[in-house]
């Protein structure tokens, strides 16, 4: 694994990490055709990173191209601090990533790969473990799609107030007395019907003579 760190004039705010070169080698008719491939990670280290595969004939194109495909790839990632919000694991083919918060001063424990991914973000507290495979390709792939999810599930400040304000509990006592009050009122209702119902007519005594 090859670890440098390039520096732009045009973008000198953004963090060029090379993270892994591979030579590759395809056997045609006249020979071998050497070609390589370059990860490189770009981030602003404020919360902005993204991640290129770049591939050319000498190692300077491959790492220029993977540079300019992740200049475009750059994704904002929001962060706690010096840490991530909350621990998420993701897994891309065989390799698994699993990102926890770290209390302040804690540093950057993990390995190389995603190493690379935390400092181009701006995270200085956190830890990391790489399960599984262990390509830093797939591993390098795995954490922004960690960083990504954490991104996307996070409540918005809209949701956030939305939950926070609860609305006023409603009194027990009401209903019971709605109920009640209604009940008084039928029965005076009934009673008032039967009062206002026709009166029977007064029997006349008749007396004989």
């Amino acid at each position: 694994m090859v670890m440098t760190e390039r520096s732009n004039e045009e973008q000198s705010d953004l963090q060029e990490k090379v993270v892994h070169i591979r030579r590759v080698a395809k056997v045609v008719k006249g020979g071998r055709n050497l070609t390589f491939n370059a990860v490189v990670v770009v981030g602003d280290g404020q919360g902005q990173v993204g991640v290129g595969f770049g591939k050319g004939k000498a190692v300077p194109d491959a790492i220029r191209k993977g540079a300019t495909i992740a200049r475009k790839d750059m994704t904002p990632i929001t962060l706690n601090g010096s840490t991530i919000p909350y621990s998420v694991t993701t897994k891309f083919r065989a390799s698994q990533v699993l990102l926890r918060p770290a209390q302040p001063g804690a540093g950057i424990k993990a390995g190389g790969a995603v190493r690379a991914v935390m400092e181009a973000l701006g995270v200085k507290d956190v830890v990391a473990k790489a399960l599984g495979s262990r390509n830093p390709i797939n591993v390098v792939q795995a954490a922004i799609q960690g960083l990504r999810q954490m991104e996307a599930l996070a409540p918005s400040e809209e949701e956030h107030t939305r939950k926070a304000v609860l609305p006023t509990a409603p009194d027990r006592r009401t209903p019971l007395r709605r109920e009640a009050s209604s009940r008084r009122d039928r029965d005076r209702g009934d009673r008032e019907r039967r009062d206002s119902g026709p009166r029977p007519a007064p029997v006349r005594s008749t007396t004989d003579g």
